[in-house]
């Protein structure tokens, strides 16, 4: 019976505070000036567990055509008491970004709480620490905060926004637009802490599959690196924190991502250190950022052109040889 409780309440640490923050959307790809919403989701990227109250966010803003915007308690609404849900209106074409930061919140674990969310969620240097420093008995006060973004495209136009720095404690900015890469191709993104590259970070990146996507996992063109390569997920497959690619940021802060299918995508990291204000032994930040990838559409145009239906290319040289030749001997003919 002991252990059955032991079980239960270390469960109910992990839905209580193993919580990744996303800003999720249906689709990546919106159109001009249409009423849209954007899920806050506080769980795990497939489900959200509890709403987000207005007074723990420091800033919520969407970043378009080069101009901020704050947006305002009135624009948030709740479902079931799950998902916190953003309401506003499409701008001009373009590609822009939403960002979301929170307040700092304290939580006191035990030793055996404590090591467990750090494998759970994947902190691995920070458990490593407290087994190579004789501290894994050690229980633990965090302060944590989240910083979310997601990068969606409006119309066919793109535009420079996707690279904006929002100033949150930790965020991810992608080298390029990820609305200019396509299935198969790979993304760099930059980690930022306190404004400054993060170098040694464990950073997960992972997909959603979306309706008839491609996927170039085994195909010439994709790439391969020393980590797990992200995969396909089915419906009923167990989701866990730590899925796909484990990466980790090089002495730029950037780490690089195969972008192995059509999906949403998305990344994740969590910064811990150790913390000695009064009170607290460790402090986090969190960070997530999430996009759409589909493939190049001009490879189906590509394959149109040489399906069977169509008529091959030889033809059209075998015709205009022999209608050069026609003339040829036509105005030879009459000029003789």
């Amino acid at each position: 019976m002991k252990i059955r409780t032991t079980a239960l309440l270390l469960l109910g640490f992990i839905l209580f505070c193993s919580h990744d923050m996303y800003l999720k959307l249906d689709t990546y790809f919106l159109q001009p000036h249409q009423a849209s919403t954007i899920d806050l989701y506080n769980g795990t990227f497939e489900k959200s567990d509890n709403v987000i109250d207005r007074d723990r966010m420091i800033d919520a803003s969407i970043v378009g055509n080069g101009k901020r915007t704050r947006m305002t308690d009135d624009q948030w609404t709740e479902k079931d008491s799950s998902i916190t849900i953003l309401h506003f209106t499409t701008g001009d074409p373009g590609t822009w970004v939403a960002g979301l930061s929170t307040r700092s919140r304290d939580f006191e674990m035990s030793a055996e709480d404590f090591n467990s969310y750090l494998e759970h969620d994947g902190v691995l240097d920070m458990l490593q620490y407290r087994k190579d420093n004789n501290t894994i008995n050690d229980p633990a006060n965090e302060r944590y905060s989240k910083h979310v973004k997601a990068i969606y495209q409006v119309g066919d136009q793109t535009s420079d926004d996707w690279a904006t720095e929002l100033g949150y404690p930790i965020e991810f900015v992608p080298l390029s637009n990820p609305y200019e890469k396509h299935t198969g191709d790979q993304l760099q993104v930059k980690l930022l802490f306190g404004g400054q590259p993060l170098t040694n970070q464990l950073v997960y990146a992972d997909y959603r599959p979306t309706a008839h996507g491609h996927s170039h996992g085994d195909e010439e063109h994709s790439h391969s690196h020393d980590h797990d390569d992200a995969h396909s997920h089915d419906e009923d497959e167990p989701h866990t924190h730590t899925s796909g690619q484990q990466l980790r940021t090089d002495d730029r802060g950037v780490v690089s991502v195969d972008l192995s299918a059509d999906g949403i995508w998305y990344l994740r990291t969590i910064h811990l250190v150790h913390n000695t204000d009064e009170g607290l032994t460790h402090e986090s930040n969190w960070a997530t950022l999430t996009f759409e990838v589909t493939h190049d559409h001009s490879d189906d145009h590509a394959h149109h052109d040489h399906s069977e239906g169509g008529i091959p290319s030889y033809v059209y040289w075998i015709g205009s040889l022999l209608l050069v030749g026609a003339l040829f001997f036509y105005f030879s003919k009459n000029q003789g």
